[in-house]
């Protein structure tokens, strides 16, 4: 039997509608999806709630996560703010395939005021369907690994 995917999920205050959408849409799925609510513990902006996700990813908690912000793009750079945490904004179905299969990452970002709520469906449904697919990518996922290395730990180098 194969193990069910944890998933975690947040928004800032311009994506709730949108969250609870796709947290209803995952909910009756095939994996475990969890609200993180960060932003619902006070006045939170979107870098303490992308920081706070993606250090769970970090540390194993969850597989995946899903941000949402007004954008994506802001979740995005924030979530990349964690070393060994690859984030990337998705409004394509294509983009989000690429994301998992191509890039390995674990955080999926998209925006709000971008995308309407059955296309955001349909992006992650298609990251959740894909696996990283290793192959001519790996390389490059190596590299990112060991570039990010020299940012976080220059020391090394």
């Amino acid at each position: 039997m194969k193990k069910r995917i944890k998933v975690a999920i947040d928004c800032d205050d311009a994506a709730t509608d949108l969250k609870g959408i796709i947290f209803e849409h995952l909910k009756n799925s095939s994996v475990d999806i969890t609200d993180l609510s960060f932003s619902a513990k006070g006045a939170a902006l979107y870098p303490e709630i992308g920081y706070n996700l993606a250090l769970k990813i970090q540390a194993g908690e969850y597989d995946r996560g899903i941000l949402i912000c007004g954008t994506g793009l802001g979740m995005a750079i924030i979530a990349n703010k964690v070393e060994g945490v690859y984030a990337g904004v998705c409004h394509d179905v294509y983009s989000a395939e690429r994301l998992r299969k191509s890039n390995n990452a674990q955080i999926l970002t998209m925006g709000a005021r971008v995308i309407g709520s059955e296309l955001a469906k349909m992006i992650v449904d298609a990251w959740l369907r894909s696996e990283f697919s290793g192959g001519r990518s790996q390389p490059k996922v190596d590299q990112i690994k060991a570039l990010e290395k020299g940012s976080f730990h220059p020391e090394a180098l």
